[in-house]
């Protein structure tokens, strides 16, 4: 099998960092409680150099971040976009953008629920067990406009399921109960300088 996807498709092989990140700018990354981050994300209907340079800048402010996937909404943008570059249980690299996602809902006797660790870049330093189907469908389109489909399994379908969230105007608390809520935040509170001071650390090895 091979061992990287980009936009769903095997290549033979691929650079470590993905090429938009080349291309791109690094944006700060809106955190739990901005308003962006909790309302539903607005369509894409213009295609072309903007898109494609907010992609490029999303790609570069993941891999700072040390992220496996990112949305729009986390860097401030309310458009239904995000990008990825998560291994799956099998160690299959999988790296791409889907525009205009929508989560396929999954036929309860074809799926398992998986209990299983989760963070995300706008709750910085908190993880939590994030119930979750251990396989995935988003459809939608590339920046061209051209339609995808993406499937994950394992890690991969719970970075798919994440970012689609963040598309609706969801983040993983939201499918916590209150208390699971308060000790992340509270993990937070404790980490939150740690996290970014990794991320200071990320932006100057990238100048050097």
């Amino acid at each position: 099998m091979p061992s990287v996807f980009v936009q769903g498709r095997p290549v033979e092989s691929y650079p470590p960092l993905a090429p938009e990140a080349r291309r791109g700018s690094v944006r700060r990354i809106t955190e739990v409680g901005e308003e962006v981050l909790h309302k539903p994300c607005r369509d894409v209907t213009e295609f072309g150099p903007d898109l494609a340079a907010l992609i490029d800048d999303m790609f570069l402010t993941m891999y700072i971040a040390d992220g496996a996937g990112l949305a729009a909404n986390q860097v401030g943008v309310d458009l239904r976009l995000f990008v990825y570059d998560c291994p799956d249980d099998d160690g299959v690299r999988h790296v791409g953008h889907v525009v205009n996602s929508v989560l396929e809902p999954l036929d309860a006797s074809g799926r398992r629920l998986l209990d299983d660790s989760e963070g995300c870049l706008s709750v910085p330093g908190a993880v939590m067990d994030v119930p979750r189907p251990d396989r995935a469908v988003v459809r939608g389109v590339d920046k061209d406009g051209e339609p995808i489909v993406i499937e994950g399994t394992g890690y991969f379908a719970r970075c798919l399921a994440h970012e689609a969230d963040h598309c609706d105007g969801q983040v993983y608390l939201d499918r916590l109960s209150k208390r699971e809520r308060k000790e992340a935040l509270r993990q937070v509170a404790d980490r939150r300088e740690e996290v970014f001071a990794r991320r200071a650390a990320n932006i100057e090895a990238l100048k050097s």
